[in-house]
């Protein structure tokens, strides 16, 4: 399974129009993959911003979609309010459920941390031992790696409110069971976004 990570940057004020035309395109009749989120951030980069999470079942779809949003008129079904867009590749860890759509708290947080070179191997090790006890104080929708560019992972994680994620970060630090093992020191870069479910994001 490959999964797709696409931030999209529309024109000011336009969201909500370029919404619907979002749904059709990614669950109508034509829609390739399957959508699993469709995220509004919060915080961090928010103005005119629409991040997608979708699913493919083999490279040879993932392709023809991404050939279709390159050199396409109407990238995502939203060109005339589309600013740009950055679409990334990856896969899921290895020892990880498939992703479950449902509703699961309602606020997400998206965190990506750029790793050094080499580190991605030790640092799915160390989550893999410690993500029970974390995932038993709150769940883990996914945890990808990318497929292209610098190594990198991305990890998003549902919450009922902005207390309750610091409420169990804070929980998880003073039993000592996150940061994982072998995780903090290969992290160069991280950011986290903070985002809501729009209203036909299967991940609600």
């Amino acid at each position: 399974m490959l999964y797709e990570l696409a931030a999209l940057s529309l024109e000011p004020f336009t969201v909500p129009k370029a919404l619907s035309e979002l749904e059709h395109y990614t669950t109508g009749p034509q829609a390739a993959g399957e959508l699993l989120g469709c995220w509004e951030p919060e915080h961090g980069e928010i103005f005119g911003r629409v991040i997608l999470l979708r699913c493919f079942s083999d490279a040879l779809e993932h392709h023809q979609e991404r050939r279709r949003v390159l050199t396409g008129s109407n990238p995502y079904g939203v060109g005339e309010y589309l600013q740009g867009f950055e679409a990334t590749s990856h896969t899921q860890f290895p020892y990880l459920p498939p992703i479950t759509p449902g509703s699961h708290g309602g606020v997400y947080e998206i965190r990506t941390y750029h790793l050094t070179v080499g580190g991605l191997g030790a640092t799915m090790a160390g989550w893999q031992s410690s993500l029970p006890a974390r995932t038993a104080l709150s769940p883990l929708t996914t945890a990808l790696y990318a497929l292209d560019g610098h190594p990198r992972i991305t990890h998003i994680w549902p919450y009922s409110s902005l207390d309750q994620r610091l409420a169990v970060r804070a929980q998880a630090k003073q039993l000592g069971i996150w940061p994982p093992a072998h995780g903090p020191q290969y992290v160069t870069r991280a950011t986290s976004t903070i985002a809501l479910p729009t209203s036909f994001s299967p991940l609600s």
